[in-house]
């Protein structure tokens, strides 16, 4: 999907994990992995306490020698099917996080990840600005690094689930 001038504002990816939807989601559900998961995340901080709604937490991202953090709010907890988050910084919403769990029988369970970037009007001026400034990216720069770090997310979360034999029960994710 593209905005004005071409702009793209949505992105997705799948991947077929050869191994149970509940499982899947028990990695990927728990923010606290996505450090591990995710190429430019490089840790999770959960501000509020597990089983509360909408939790909240902090998302530590690297990009080279650039650091930065968002706040991220759950918006969508529905296990084993799908997960999302929405991403803001200074208040100024960035992006919509959302994984999809599909069972494929016997095969497995397909993922897909999308992005929809949330920065439009006044403010989105300012987040573009920011990303500039603090992730060293531009618009579409961040387009094509949100794809290599979708791709990217999706084959370690692969590689994980399809070591797990069971949902892992750490008691760090957030439900």
């Amino acid at each position: 999907m593209t905005g004005p001038a071409g702009r793209i504002r949505h992105l997705e990816e799948s991947l077929v994990v050869a191994a149970p939807a509940d499982v899947v989601f028990r990695l990927i559900g728990d923010p606290a992995r996505m450090g591990s998961l995710s190429p430019e995340c490089s840790g999770v901080w959960v501000l509020r306490p597990r089983r509360r709604p909408g939790p909240l937490f902090i998302g530590f991202n690297r990009r080279g020698a650039r650091r930065w953090f968002t706040v991220c709010r759950v918006v969508t907890h529905r296990p084993p099917a799908e997960f999302s988050f929405h991403v803001s910084i200074l208040g100024l919403p960035l992006a919509r996080w959302t994984y999809r769990l599909e069972r494929l029988g016997e095969r497995g369970t397909r993922v897909t990840e999308s992005w929809q970037d949330l920065r439009h009007g006044p403010g989105g001026t300012v987040t573009d600005l920011l990303g500039r400034r603090l992730a060293g990216t531009t618009p579409a720069q961040r387009v094509d690094a949100n794809r290599q770090g979708m791709r990217t997310t999706l084959s370690r979360l692969k590689t994980l689930a399809e070591s797990t034999t069971s949902p892992p029960q750490d008691g760090t994710g957030l439900f």
